[in-house]
Order: C-alpha cells, then sequence, then structure tokens
C-alpha cells in the first residue's frame, strides 16, 4: 500500500485521502491501484454505505498525473511504464463512474488532469472557494484525457471545447455554474461537513444543509462569445473565428489556442465526435488509451514536459508547428485500434 494515500473507514463511510503534498496530490500509479484497491473492497462491502474523496494536506485536491514517468518512459522504455500507468488510472476511473455506492469528490484546491478523472465520475462533486478547474493538456503536448472525451461534451454550449483548446481555468463558482460541481460549499464549513457524514448523516441532505451561495460565475458573462467563436468543428475554423473577433477577450483566448499544440488540438475535437459513437464509458475509456498510448510516444509530448515542467521555459517546439500542418492521417492513427491483446480492459462487475 502506498503511503501517498490514507484510506480507512469511519463506521459506515469509506474515506480516500490524497497524500502527496509536495505533488499537490498528482497521480502516481500505485495511488491509482491503491484507491481501486480500497473501492473494490468496498463495493461488496455493505457495511460501507458513501465514499469520501479528498486531500489530506496542503494545497489540493490533485494537480494531475505523474507526466514526467510517463516522459520517461516513451523517452526509455518504449512506454511500457507509461501505458501501464494510464491503464491503471483509466481503470480507476471506470470504476468510480460505474461505482454501485455515492462518491463525495471534495475539489477543494487545484483540481487539473488526473484530478478531474478521479472528480467528474462522483456524483457528489463539492467545489469551494480554492477550486481551480482546469484540463491543461494541450500546454505539454498530450492531450485532454480522464474521461475529459465524455465529459467535455456534455458541458453547455462550446463550454467544452473552450476549456480543451485554451486550458482555461474555472473557479469554484464557475465549475458550479458549468456543472462540473454539484454543490459549492465554504472550506471553512468542510470538517464539519466530513464529520456529519462520518456519523451516518445522508449525503445529498448534508451537502444542501451545507451549501452557500456561489459568487456570480465570471464565465457565463463570456457564454455568448465562447458559444459563437468556438463553435466551430474544426481548429482552423476556431482560429479563424477568433482572428476575426476584435474584442480584448478573443485576442486573449486566440493567444492561448495558438500556444498549444496542434496536435492536440486537432485530436481533442476530435475525441467530441468519437465519443458520439461510444455506447458507454468503457468505450470511451478504450479510445482514450488508444490516444494516450500513441500520444505519449510524440517527440510534442517530451518537448511540451520539458519546456512547462523541466526547464521551465515555456517554449515548447511544436512538431508540426501549425493546425495546417496536421494531416488527417496523423490523427487517424492515433485513435486506430491497437494490436491484439493490447487494447484497454476495465475491472470485472
Amino acid at each position: 500500500m502506498t503511503t501517498d494515500l490514507n484510506t480507512h473507514t469511519h463506521g459506515a463511510i469509506g474515506h480516500i485521502s490524497l497524500n502527496r503534498p509536495k505533488a499537490l496530490h498528482a497521480l502516481t500509479q500505485g495511488m491509482c491501484e491503491a484507491m481501486a484497491e480500497a473501492l473494490l473492497g468496498w463495493r461488496g462491502d455493505d457495511a460501507v454505505t458513501a465514499v469520501l474523496l479528498d486531500h489530506a494536506e496542503g494545497r489540493g485536491f490533485c494537480a494531475g498525473g505523474d507526466v514526467q514517468l510517463v516522459r520517461t518512459s516513451a523517452l526509455e522504455d518504449g512506454g511500457a511504464a507509461g501505458r501501464a500507468f494510464f491503464h491503471a488510472e483509466y481503470r480507476l476511473n471506470h470504476l468510480m463512474f460505474t461505482y454501485p455506492k455515492p462518491i463525495v469528490a471534495f475539489m477543494d484546491g487545484v483540481t487539473m488532469g488526473g484530478g478531474v478523472g478521479i472528480s467528474q465520475p462522483c456524483p457528489y462533486r463539492v467545489a469551494t472557494e480554492n477550486t481551480l478547474f482546469a484540463m491543461p493538456e494541450g500546454s505539454i503536448g498530450l492531450f485532454p484525457d480522464v474521461g475529459a472525451s465524455w465529459y467535455l461534451p456534455r458541458l453547455p454550449g462550446a463550454t467544452g471545447r473552450f476549456l480543451a483548446l485554451t486550458a482555461a481555468r474555472l473557479d469554484g463558482a464557475e465549475c458550479l455554474w458549468a456543472g462540473l460541481a454539484t454543490h459549492y460549499i465554504r472550506s471553512e464549513d468542510l470538517a464539519e461537513v466530513k464529520a456529519c457524514l462520518a456519523v451516518g448523516d445522508p449525503v445529498e441532505e448534508t451537502l444542501e444543509r451545507f451549501s452557500s451561495p456561489a459568487p456570480e460565475a465570471r464565465i457565463a458573462g463570456n457564454v455568448e462569445r465562447i458559444d459563437r467563436l468556438f463553435g466551430h468543428d474544426t481548429l482552423e475554423g476556431i482560429i479563424a473565428a477568433l482572428e476575426a473577433d476584435d474584442s480584448e477577450w478573443a485576442a486573449k483566448e486566440l493567444k492561448a489556442v495558438r500556444a498549444k499544440c496542434p496536435m492536440t488540438g486537432k485530436v481533442a475535437l476530435r475525441q467530441f465526435t468519437e465519443n458520439a459513437s461510444c455506447e458507454d464509458f468503457a468505450a470511451n475509456m478504450a479510445m482514450e488509451y488508444r490516444v494516450a498510448s500513441r500520444m505519449m510516444l510524440r517527440p510534442d509530448f517530451a518537448e511540451g514536459v520539458r519546456a512547462l515542467l523541466i526547464d521551465k521555459t515555456g517554449d515548447p517546439q511544436w512538431n508540426p508547428a501549425t493546425p495546417e500542418e496536421v494531416m488527417p492521417e496523423m490523427v487517424d492513427a492515433v485513435f486506430a485500434p491497437m494490436p491484439q491483446g493490447e487494447e484497454w480492459t476495465p475491472f470485472p462487475a
């Protein structure tokens, strides 16, 4: 059992706390496997009626996944360790999505990438004034994964495309507005909320009782612009729409889109199309695993992690460098079926 995770029970409540504070609780393969082990154990335990998911200390909730491990794997072992990480992470995501008991995720802090993957499957998602939500994979040449292909297309209007292509950061009020959070509760009240749940108070009634009015969601004021400018099906179409708009807001978002990996942008938009034909969340995760297995091996990923997280120069040199240079067959290749015996599979029901 990893020390980066605390699991215990309080009466009828299972409790999982991420405990990797120096890395903002970013997920390792060991953490994913330990979370899955706990959830599988409680799944058939009639004494456990609900699960709480939070972070143990420091700034949280969860800043993502162990991308530096994945980068090292891509460079040194052909991606074997990276694929093992994604397989374990996506199994956890699917287990949570299909879990028969309610899970309450406390998104009290940074909730990005892998943190999105373990909060969005939960039927109860609590945002606070500390919540900072984003899908920043375009900045490192990866792609919006951990179920983003399922969640983002279901957000209001073109909000999902906007988040995928700009890596925009949403606060707790904006998460509530978009449906990414189900409740807004002040961080100072969370300890009491958890204490009430631990003694068996009903989950939904307790969360409603402690909910506070959220501040005005800033993103709501940009809905018309987001839907109009990000509603196009192609990356080139979205960039052209942003270029044609003379507002300061459009100029800022155009800069954000252009800074991201062009291949990531095209893959992200293709995910919206592919998800429409996924019959369930397992099919979606199998699709994302195919993409992850290929995108992690592309030079863009190693370059993006270098520029953002290792050298911290912020100057990734993408290849291809422009959307026009990303050919359809390049995108087709990352979505192609895996070789026989290498497809992703969920835990048995």
